[in-house]
């Protein structure tokens, strides 16, 4: 397994990629990699790669497209093909610059509701902890572009999906589906998909596919429950499924939950890790986000800090003992 470590766009900085290296990280992810316009350009996905690589770590993958370059492929608007045109470009792309990982969230609303952010503090020694409490924001207004019911938005990832795969499959770019933060199966008038470990299956059955696979976000798989999230590790593990992790740790489930340090959650994480050892997975883990420790600034290296020390100790003793 190997130690990863996910950077905003404007984050990558020598400064910082030397200081994850120096932490252990091997491996980076980039979010919303704005290399291009409409898609991502193969010359700037180079320069972006040899930007990365130069200190030492390697370029595992992209997270999610800027919002605009594929609204119309979520909400089925009249640009619909015309997007995933460019997302179809877009694979094709990383594959020719070497970057064979795609995160992304089939989600009109992506990742939201979080209702206490880090500045409130709220965890251990007042970290600042997000949270997220459904009766906060079940009144919240309905989305603009609802009301979307489950099944017409499975009908849009199925649509979305028989495109792109076999680009995928030519590019040897796999794609890895993020699951819905909050697991709600609906909030504010728009449905929600990957809710649960059989919503999780019925994607990867969809199309099935080795470059149609999931990023695994352990928190997210937590706040499902009541199923473990560790049931669902050796699930698609054992089916090679797991293109990446997001190996962090959550207090309670939805519809209550608190996102907290990798040592205090309801996940048993050295569990998890031999889970994953045992189960064959060799891909990268990342810590996502994490608590923020006082101090903290831009990359929260502080916070994360300690995530990926606890995240190498678990490594270092699944590869021992498990």
């Amino acid at each position: 397994m190997k130690l990863g470590l996910g950077f905003a766009m404007a984050n990558v900085t020598d400064d910082n990629l030397r200081a994850a290296a120096q932490l252990g990280v091997t491996h980076a992810f980039v979010n919303h990699a704005d290399v291009g316009d409409g898609h991502f350009e193969f010359d700037q996905l180079l320069r972006l790669r040899h930007r990365v690589e130069h200190l030492g770590l390697q370029l595992e993958g992209l997270e999610n497209f800027p919002r605009p370059w594929w609204e119309d492929v979520l909400t089925a608007g009249p640009r619909r093909d015309e997007q995933i045109d460019g997302v179809c470009r877009s694979i094709d792309n990383m594959g020719r610059a070497g970057i064979h990982v795609l995160g992304y969230c089939f989600s009109i609303l992506s990742v939201w509701g979080h209702w206490r952010a880090y500045d409130a503090g709220g965890g251990r020694g007042n970290a600042g902890l997000k949270s997220f409490d459904y009766s906060k924001v079940e009144q919240a207004p309905p989305h603009p572009a609802g009301p979307v019911s489950v099944d017409e938005m499975w009908e849009r990832f199925h649509y979305f999906l028989e495109r792109v795969i076999p680009v995928a499959e030519s590019a040897d770019v796999r794609l890895a589906a993020h699951q819905d933060d909050p697991p709600a199966e609906s909030l504010r008038g728009i449905g929600r998909l990957l809710t649960s470990h059989d919503a999780m299956q019925k994607l990867l059955d969809l199309v099935p596919s080795h470059h149609n696979g999931l990023e695994f976000c352990q928190g997210t798989v937590a706040e499902m429950g009541p199923d473990r999230a560790v049931d669902a590790v050796r699930r698609f593990a054992d089916q090679n499924k797991i293109v990446y992790v997001h190996f962090r740790n959550v207090r309670g489930a939805f519809p209550v939950f608190d996102e907290v340090f990798h040592d205090e959650g309801d996940v048993d994480m050295l569990e998890a890790m031999l889970a994953y050892k045992q189960a064959g997975f060799d891909g990268v883990m990342t810590p996502d986000h994490s608590p923020r420790v006082t101090g903290d600034a831009g990359m929260s290296l502080r916070g994360r800090g300690f995530a990926l020390g606890y995240m190498r100790g678990l490594m270092q003793a699944a590869e021992r003992f498990g």
